[in-house]
């Protein structure tokens, strides 16, 4: 599905050209640069609206489907009972900003970010670094709490599904936050004071975009990573591709027995970049994993979670490192999803991001692989993984 037809199924128009008709514009079925703008709040999930004579919040939200609740949380610092002819509100419109059902892309992100940053004012969206093909690497940060936790996820291309699953919980916390609920039967508000949560949905942005079709096949960099998957011919292309754009494989470049995890691989036949499996040429050495270990360094997270894709497993130690406390958390995420609690294989355990984590903090980091088959799993996983995870993604936030 393409981004126009994602926002004219939300806006209820069965084609291009009415709704082009209904915004004013030429009836091409072309999508434009005005239709595109015109088709921005339906992927945001948000408009912005200048007050008339006449409106007020109750208005507002009838128009235009949404609670004056919403609107009061969208607008922070205007007063629902003085709106001023001519100045602007955020609408937030009457539909979750993460959709499902389709393939996520890094554009994608960035317009279900911008929505959510939006509709929701206390969360803020800055960047941590830029991939070697320009893509900025986004964190999202949402908390008050001097408690950290650090969740991320498609640090491998092919397991995109670990984004949107992280930002249907953002968007979902935010919710209730807002509307001081609770979530996995926790007060959102009480888990907002205890502890900050810093989320980073998509590490590979390049890598997912070769696996989601966000990089189009007549680029230099789709390109060079056909060659680079070349010397791997035995690999599907692209769904099996894992690495960055660079062909190095993200959760296998940090300093955490990275020349173990070199031997291992060099010895499985993964000595040049490809799709997977390379570890690069030193730890650290790729602009995802220093700006991942960057932002470590800079928050000091009390916890992390990485998502991965395979199995219903959680690892949960590094060697024979137990850091305080995370054998009995790990039973608790096990408990509630349903997932087994094991060791990491000797063959893939080093030079991961939660082993130098638990390396150099020795504090509680998990792998959590999600669901079951052939990478990458179809998106029609994505209601039961969330289901499964809703309750380590919320345990992590109050034990971390």
């Amino acid at each position: 599905m393409e981004l126009y037809e994602l926002a004219l199924r939300r806006a209820r128009v069965p084609d291009l050209a009415e709704f082009q008709r209904r915004e004013g514009l030429p009836p091409t079925g072309i999508p434009d640069a005005l239709t595109w703008e015109a088709l921005l709040p339906w992927l945001t999930g948000y408009r912005l609206l200048r007050v008339e004579p006449g409106d007020n919040y109750s208005r507002i939200a009838a128009r235009f489907g949404t609670t004056v609740r919403a609107l009061i949380t969208a607008n922070p610092n205007q007063d629902p009972l003085r709106l001023l002819v001519g100045q602007y509100l955020v609408v937030p419109l009457g539909f979750p900003v993460v959709p499902g059902g389709l393939p996520f892309t890094w554009q994608l992100l960035r317009l279900c970010l911008r929505g959510l940053a939006a509709r929701y004012p206390f969360l803020t969206v800055r960047d941590i670094g830029e991939t070697f093909y320009g893509r900025k690497i986004p964190v999202v940060s949402v908390g008050l709490g001097p408690r950290k936790a650090l969740y991320n996820g498609s640090h491998h291309a092919n397991e995109w599904i670990t984004t949107p699953l992280l930002l249907r919980f953002l968007e979902e916390y935010a919710r209730a936050i807002s509307e001081n609920g609770t979530v996995f039967g926790y007060s959102a508000q009480a888990l907002y004071q205890r502890t900050t949560l810093f989320l980073v949905p998509m590490v590979n942005p390049d890598g997912v975009d070769l696996v989601t079709g966000g990089l189009p096949e007549e680029s230099p960099a789709y390109e060079n990573a056909r060659r680079l998957a070349e010397n791997y011919p035995e690999i599907p292309f692209p769904e099996g591709w894992k690495a960055n754009l660079r062909g190095v494989d993200l959760n296998l470049n940090y300093p955490a027995r990275w020349e173990q995890a070199r031997e291992n691989k060099f010895a499985q036949g993964f000595t040049r970049p490809g799709p997977r499996d390379y570890v690069g040429t030193a730890p650290l050495d790729q602009p995802e994993s220093a700006a991942m270990a960057g932002l470590t360094d800079r928050v000091s997270p009390d916890l992390t979670l990485s998502y991965h894709t395979q199995g219903g497993v959680i690892y949960w130690k590094f060697l024979n490192m137990e850091p305080e406390g995370t054998r009995e958390l790990g039973e608790e995420f096990a408990s509630v999803s349903g997932y087994s609690l094991e060791d990491v294989p000797f063959a893939s355990g080093f030079a991961g991001y939660k082993d130098w984590f638990i390396l150099t903090r020795d504090l509680p980091g998990y792998t959590i692989e999600v669901g079951s088959g052939v990478n990458p799993l179809p998106i029609s996983q994505l209601e039961d993984v969330y289901r499964r995870n809703l309750g380590i993604l919320t345990l992590g936030l109050a034990e971390a």
